[in-house]
């Protein structure tokens, strides 16, 4: 798929030196893409011979300001043998921007009615652009390519929290806030926390009523917003209702920064940070909304143009300004969307709600397009999505692009819904055409996107059919990673094919959780989520369930994936209303590190990771180790028999659980794993296994770590050895036992000097009554027999201990008489 034009191709040249009226040669270029463009359209439609080869339009350094989207028509495609090719000249920055600058910036001297007390000396004041007779409107402001915060109430990731919504008068109740006017609200938005989505809502008027105010909206979203049933706000006890902040007016403007922009008075108002220096920032607004548009029909597409070292910039997003923007997952906005009085839909009795949706812009939108590629470009400081291959494209490659400062999804791909269907509805279209199939989207970095729109995604893909998302990277996203599906179906629809593979997601759901780093919905046979590395999910603070968060998370109707060999730090996965043919083998912190090392962006591309962003200093990760340890669980037959092994291994992979994970001694099973409800998964296998005591163990007594312990780099991969034994039944020798170990890391340093030199990784005891069970944890391909001697080596203390620890234990049932210790076998 790769598009290699020859040397030979015919090149048009544009330079911001150059002129429309010239040549296009590189010695009197063009001064516009636009005018390129034509020339290239012109060439072809005269079948010139200078285009055999193809067409390179060479574009030479510098900020290209947009008054008007450029628009690649079919007449533009290129052939198989005379592709189109959109470049940057060697070594050069080439910025198609949809923004222009703001200049002529003053302090600000007059008093301005409003503005906090604090501000005094400190705001700066320029005026607002105007288009024709009006003031140019929006939402971002960049002062030195950094994003500046649009004046809120409450400032960094601080949030307030309704107190109550009244779905029938379509109002929101608050808590008054001394030093908040809110006799003048003109203008104000309320952007409110909405279980996997945020709500921008356009406040119509506030009332104050003793301790709280009740906020009215702007229609449709007022409506929309009180009668869609998911999401909703969210009013708990437990966790806390929705958390909201308030913006857009110059009492917010409060803090280093903010900006606001005064409609009625043409004027923007800015406080600098102080390393920002107002006569001579580079302060940028947008103006389009959409930069590129490559836009082909069903029946004439177009196709084999690529674009390479060019850089998008600035893009506007001013729907919710207009008419409020309530979206239904991923940022797609409702339309329309309410709840059924009585539920049930052909395709899903129990369905509850109907919605209809329609699509944020993109800088960049591409439809009806085939063989086009994106290579090494970059999308950055834009509104809403980055990249949209919207509708009926084909055989398309984005690789090697950086993604960054995005107010929403980085990338978008395939049909969602149309504005005209209901979202629930099974897309299955006649005219295969209409389809994104055979993509690959490889080697991107993705980094710091969904900024404003927090319920969107590092990669968003609709009803795709032989898709590839490869060793791209993805960090920084307000909710999930990639999230691949639509409809929430287990009926046959379009997808299918679809390949999600050696991935590096990580800092991911910094604001919304029902959460993953790699989503799916819907049936997709034949479609394959393998060796992806998911790690550090950020701590949101307003989450509605704190817990509802998870690595791979395959939702309603998934059905007929295989989800093999993804590292994860644990096992928390979640399976929701999934459909039939789901395959989970090996998935989990035990998988091999080869996996964490190898996914992710390639070496030849590693190059695009100096623009990674940074992570939150302010923000924690989750902790795994606190919410899913290694446990034991261990099965007693009444007698051994392979059908128990097999009968076990199946409850596994059901529960995604590696079936490495199970070690066999005579008539007991042993499960060795990481689970974030231990008691709930022996719960569910006593279930399963009611002619078995099903015990668990998840009391650790005793932890050897080699690299606390002796400051030593761990191995890669481990196997693990399962031990166990019993306490003699003496009450004061068994306190005996257990305060020996818990002191001794204190008093006999000598073992953990032996367990450094025989190379244990880890050593763990769990407890549960009398039992013990020891897990001894190796580096992959050695023998505990091979290791084992290394911790006696001039070091007479281990065998001391090994001989006091005589005195304290005992053989578990069925063990020969004066066996102590025996090994469950893998």
């Amino acid at each position: 798929m790769l598009t290699v034009i020859p040397v030979s191709a015919a090149d048009i040249y544009v330079s911001l030196i150059g002129s429309d009226l010239n040549t296009g040669t590189k010695e009197n270029p063009l001064a516009t893409l636009h005018a390129a463009l034509r020339k290239a359209r012109e060439l072809r439609r005269l079948n010139d011979a200078s285009i055999k080869e193809g067409i390179r339009i060479i574009m030479q350094a510098g900020v290209y300001e947009l008054t008007e989207p450029i628009v690649f028509h079919p007449e533009d495609a290129g052939t198989p043998k005379s592709p189109t090719l959109i470049t940057s000249a060697p070594n050069e920055t080439v910025v198609l921007s949809g923004g222009i600058n703001v200049g002529n910036w003053k302090k600000l001297n007059t008093p301005i009615a409003g503005l906090p007390k604090n501000t005094q000396g400190q705001i700066w004041v320029a005026d607002a652009p105007t288009m024709g007779a009006n003031t140019l409107q929006f939402r971002q402001l960049w002062v030195n390519d950094n994003k500046a915060t649009r004046a809120r109430d409450r400032n960094g990731d601080s949030m307030n929290r309704i107190l109550g919504w009244d779905f029938k008068n379509q109002t929101c109740q608050i808590p008054y806030t001394k030093g908040i006017n809110f006799s003048n609200f003109e203008g104000v938005e309320m952007t409110i926390h909405q279980w996997w989505a945020i709500a921008n809502l356009r406040v119509k008027s506030a009332t104050v009523q003793g301790n709280s105010v009740t906020l009215e909206f702007l229609q449709p979203e007022s409506r929309i917003q009180s009668e869609h049933p998911w999401p909703a706000p969210w009013l708990s006890k437990e966790t806390g209702n929705s958390a909201y902040f308030l913006s857009n007016s110059v009492q917010f403007l409060d803090e280093p920064g903010e900006w606001f922009e005064d409609l009625k008075n043409h004027k923007i108002y800015y406080w600098p940070k102080s390393a920002e220096n107002m006569l001579t920032a580079n302060v940028t607004v947008p103006v389009l909304e959409t930069l590129v548009r490559v836009e082909g029909t069903i029946d004439r597409p177009i196709g084999y143009i690529s674009f390479k070292g060019i850089s998008f910039q600035h893009s506007s997003w001013l729907r919710p300004s207009h008419k409020g923007h309530v979206p239904h997952q991923a940022g797609m906005y409702m339309l329309d969307a309410y709840k059924l009085k009585i539920p049930g839909t052909s395709d899903k009795k129990t369905l509850e709600n109907q919605a209809w949706v329609g699509r944020p812009p993109a800088a960049v939108e591409v439809s009806y397009a085939n063989f086009t590629q994106f290579d090494s470009c970059r999308f950055e400081h834009l509104a809403a999505t980055g990249l949209d291959y919207k509708k009926g494209t084909h055989n398309n490659v984005i690789k090697g692009n950086l993604f960054k400062d995005i107010g929403g999804s980085a990338l978008l791909i395939g049909q969602f819904s149309d504005e005209a269907t209901e979202v629930h509805i099974p897309y299955n279209p006649s005219d295969i055409r209409e389809l994104a199939s055979n993509e690959i989207i490889e080697n991107n970095l993705i980094t710091n996107v969904t900024n404003e729109d927090w319920g969107t995604v590092g990669i968003g893909a609709g009803y795709v059919n032989g898709i590839k998302i490869l060793h791209n990277e993805i960090n920084e996203v307000s909710y999930s990673g990639i999230s691949m599906g639509w409809g929430w179906t287990k009926s046959s629809n379009a997808m299918k094919n679809n390949v999600i593979s050696s991935n590096k997601i990580h800092h991911f759901g910094k604001h919304m959780y029902d959460v993953a780093g790699i989503y799916t919905l819907s049936a997709q046979p034949n479609s394959f989520i393998t060796k992806n590395y998911i790690d550090s999910i950020y701590e949101a603070p307003y989450a509605h369930l704190p817990d509802h968060w998870f690595y791979l998370y395959t939702d309603e109707g998934s059905s007929y994936f295989t989800v093999e060999d993804n590292w994860t730090p644990s096992g928390k996965f979640l399976q929701n209303a999934n459909g039939p043919g789901n395959k989970w083998v090996n998935n989990g912190n035990l998988v091999a590190d080869s996996i964490k090392l190898n996914a992710g962006l390639e070496p030849k591309y590693h190059y695009l990771l100096k623009d990674k962003a940074p992570g939150l200093k302010s923000r924690k990760i989750k902790e795994d180790v606190l919410l899913q340890k290694s446990v034991i669980i261990e099965l007693v037959f009444k007698t051994a028999g392979p059908a128990n092994l097999a009968k076990l291994k199946t409850f596994c992979t059901e529960n995604q659980i590696p079936a490495n994970s199970i070690y066999a001694w005579k008539n007991r099973l042993v499960v060795y794993a990481f689970h974030p409800q231990p008691a709930a998964l022996q719960k569910a296998i006593a279930n399963r296994f009611t002619e078995a005591k099903v015990k668990l163990y998840h009391d650790i007594i005793y932890d050897f770590n080699r690299k606390k312990n002796c400051d030593l780099p761990l191995a890669k991969e481990w196997d693990h050895v399962i031990l166990s034994a019993n306490l003699v039944g003496d009450p004061m020798l068994q306190n005996e036992y257990l305060e020996h170990h818990r002191t001794q890391f204190e008093h006999w340093p000598e073992l953990s000097k032996g367990f450094c030199n025989a190379d244990f990784q880890q050593l763990v005891i769990y407890k549960d009554g009398p039992q013990l069970m020891l897990v001894i944890s190796i580096p992959k391909g050695k023998a505990l027999d091979e290791l084992n001697p290394k911790t006696t080596e001039n070091n007479p203390r281990v065998d001391e201990w090994n001989v006091l620890m005589k005195k304290y234990q005992e053989g578990i049932e069925g063990t020969k008489p004066g066996e102590v210790w025996v090994f469950f076998e893998k």
